[in-house]
């Protein structure tokens, strides 16, 4: 029974007529609530994310590269192979792009948990998220010997705004229920490192506390790193991170980490003890191991080929810019930090994961120390940065003989429900609903406005009409997916409409060219373009300065030697042309803006499909550099498939969907294991067998590969280019041998 006064009683009423929030006082009169101490924040819901999507795989990388035909690397003898050295059974290593919400949820719910538990669980999660409330997230690009910095695309952007739109209270809200998906992830001797630093560890402690319990915090770790003993003026020098060490329960996997002394001077330091000399001049100190009386003899050589015993303070280096390992990533974590955590904390053959991946440091960690695992990231250039980073991994461990695991790219794809943003989630069901439609209309009238096309609405997926030419317009914060694509062709096909253009901030990996094809096949002619960010400057939209880009453009060429005298045939494929038409901020603007300045300086922009540097002297005189001197400065990596129609993308799909155009979600209604079937998409998996890449150290890039060897008759060879800004764009050309 509750024991409320009739006062108590009418008070509460009072506050439901009045359509206000309780008093927090009657959350304890009202609810059974034990917990003596709970970080509360606006918005707070003890709602998860249980929503399950099928994860389809973009791209597989089974050899990091064939050097000549006969190259058959008979690696992974411990995996079965087939006769071009594809993994056939056993864990593949997991790249994924997409929101690690969405990812987390269908990894917990979903058909891939199965596979994770056959693994013995996910051992260990290691996560940096983003900390710094005022990051922007650009990146450093390098061109020739200049720098570019790539602005964040609004799908980044976006997530920045969502992490910290509203100070603490939304980058808590985001983290409190990854960490939640995390913790139920996790295998019962699991465990989580979270990497933190000042401006949000206090909040963290809190929020791991609150998942965790208090109980099961192992340690906080603190990372000391060195620096330049800057002298400030009003407090001590930051140089320190936390991570704090969390496990599923009170048993978790964990092997004492050891490192070297750094002289024997040291040791003796810290055992303060009388060091002895044998006959034959060992030395040694006796020590009292068994809690008892006698002493034992404790070699000097022994112990310091030991090591010591690591504590809670790490004294490491962070990663240096011109380190061998640098990949230029800006939250790049040193690989020996890495190393301490994945050693500590998992076993050989564990899986370990890392959801906030960034470079890919725990990947290439987790691939050297013989560890399976799963990297996410939301950005596609940090997932392209991994997959480089992963292939010179694999490269390395090919070169000295030692085994290692292929690894695949996956995204939610076209099952990725729309989420547009903007909406409070705190209205009720009507009031959102109403905001949702709001939004997006204001959306996709400022985008129109932008592509100077009006508006039309006798359609039910195009949203405007340009020179002959309709118009349809992506989701805000996702990317342009297949499916969205096939119910504008199908549209197309039903009122014989036969030109469209498609404008979206992001197209989903892989979309094309396989698409354009199948539209062309069907009569139509779609034109994808990029919307910049320019279309949220209302200066730009009003003075028409807002540049719609094509989706990049690949010219390839086909070698192909056909064998003599019982020697195979061969293809190879050279790279003739790659077209972009970026844009990123206006020469004329960017003049106009050094112009009112009273300095000389520089600004490098983007316009067209031309990356140029602007160059302000002392006397005010302005002059134009163009960096982009030929097409190859766009590419930073391409990559080629030999034989693209030879493996079926197939996706795990609850039974109960009709078929796989109609994705309604699953919450709360999550199908038992048994209940899911495999069904071929119509799309078939990128498999990399040669690539070449720039990186920090060699710029150079080969435009030629390597002679494959080919059974006769026609196939599709698939090649895949990524521009120097992370985008994909993938041709297929049909040779006869």
């Amino acid at each position: 029974m509750l024991k409320l006064s009739d006062q108590e009683k009418q008070e509460i009423v009072r506050f439901i007529e009045a359509g206000r929030e309780l008093p927090e006082k009657y959350r304890f009169l009202l609810f059974e609530d034990k917990r003596e101490v709970e970080l509360v924040w606006n918005g707070k819901t003890n709602e998860v994310c249980n929503l399950v999507l099928p994860f389809q795989t973009i791209e597989q990388v089974d050899e990091p590269r064939a050097e000549k035909p006969d190259d058959t690397s008979a690696q992974m003898d411990l995996f079965s192979t087939d006769e071009r050295g594809r993994q056939l059974k056993g864990w593949t290593n997991k790249l994924i792009w997409g929101d690690n919400k969405l990812i987390l949820s269908s990894l917990k719910n979903g058909p891939l948990r199965e596979e994770i538990e056959a693994q013995g669980g996910l051992k260990l999660i290691y996560i940096d998220p983003p900390f710094d409330v005022g990051a922007d997230f650009s990146m450093d690009i390098e061109i020739g010997s200049d720098t570019f910095t790539k602005k964040p695309n609004i799908l980044e952007e976006i997530a920045y705004r969502d992490t910290w739109g509203k100070g603490a209270d939304s980058f808590i809200a985001m983290i409190y229920e990854r960490l939640i998906l995390m913790r139920d992830l996790l295998a019962e001797d699991g465990s989580i490192y979270v990497h933190c630093d000042w401006r949000v560890n206090s909040h963290i402690r809190l929020v791991l506390d609150e998942v965790f319990g208090t109980k099961l915090l192992q340690n906080e770790i603190c990372w000391h790193y060195s620096g330049w003993n800057k002298q400030l003026s009003s407090s001590f020098e930051k140089r320190n991170d936390t991570i704090y060490f969390f496990s599923k329960n009170e048993s978790p996997t964990f092997n004492s980490y050891f490192e070297s002394y750094s002289s024997r001077e040291e040791y003796l330091k810290t055992r303060k003890q009388r060091v002895y000399t044998e006959d034959d001049g060992r030395e040694y100190t006796l020590d009292t191991r068994d809690g008892g009386n006698r002493k034992t003899k404790i070699y000097l050589e022994d112990s310091l080929a030991r090591g010591k015993v690591v504590d809670s303070v790490w004294n490491l280096d962070k990663l240096n810019n011109s380190a061998k390992a640098s990949v230029g990533y800006p939250t790049q974590k040193p690989e020996a930090l890495l190393e301490r955590i994945i050693k500590a904390s998992s076993n050989e053959g564990d899986l370990v994961a890392d959801f906030f991946c960034g470079s890919g440091t725990t990947a290439a960690v987790a691939e050297k120390l013989g560890r399976k695992w799963i990297c996410t990231d939301l950005g596609k250039f940090a997932i392209h940065t991994t997959r480089k980073r992963m292939i010179g991994v694999q490269r390395q461990l090919k070169a000295d003989g030692q085994d290692y695991r292929a690894f695949e790219i996956l995204n939610l794809g076209k099952y990725e429900r729309q989420h547009f943003v903007g909406v409070n989630p705190n209205l009720r069901e009507e009031e959102q609903a109403k905001q949702l439609a709001a939004k997006e209309a204001a959306f996709l009238e400022l985008i129109l406005r932008a592509y100077r096309a009006e508006k039309v609405s006798q359609f039910e997926h195009f949203h405007g009409k340009r020179s002959g030419r309709l118009v349809a317009i992506g989701p805000v914060n996702l990317p342009v997916t297949r499916l969205f694509v096939e119910e504008i062709i199908l549209e197309c096909r039903k009122k014989q409409l036969t030109k469209v253009d498609i404008l979206g901030f992001e197209f989903e990996m892989g979309l094309f060219p396989n698409v354009l094809d199948e539209a062309r096949a069907k009569g139509i002619d779609i034109a994808p373009k990029y919307i910049p960010a320019e279309v949220f400057d209302k200066r730009a939209v009003e003075k028409n300065q807002v540049v719609f880009h094509d989706v990049s453009y690949i010219e390839v060429k086909p070698h192909v030697a056909k064998g003599k005298k019982g020697q195979p045939s061969t293809v190879a494929v050279e790279l003739t042309d790659f077209s972009v038409f970026y844009s990123q901020d206006s020469i004329a603007q960017a003049e106009e803006a050094l112009g009112k300045t009273a300095k000389a300086g520089s600004k490098i922009v983007v316009e067209k499909g031309q990356i140029v540097k602007l160059v302000k002297d002392k006397k005010g005189v302005m002059q134009r550099e163009q960096l982009t001197q030929h097409w190859t400065d766009w590419i930073d990596y391409w990559s080629v498939d030999f034989d693209y129609e030879n493996k079926r993308e197939i996706v795990r799909v609850p039974k109960q969907w009709e078929d796989q155009g109609v994705i309604k979600g699953l919450e709360g209604t999550q199908p038992d294991l048994d209940e899911w079937e495999e069904r071929w998409t119509g799309d078939y998996i990128f498999e990399n067998e040669w690539q070449s890449f720039r990186t920090k150290k060699d710029r150079s890039l080969e435009l030629t590969s390597v002679a494959h060897e080919v059974t006769p008759g026609r196939r599709k060879i698939a090649v895949k280019v990524v521009d120097i800004f992370g985008n994909d764009t993938m041709n297929i050309v049909e040779v006869s041998v």
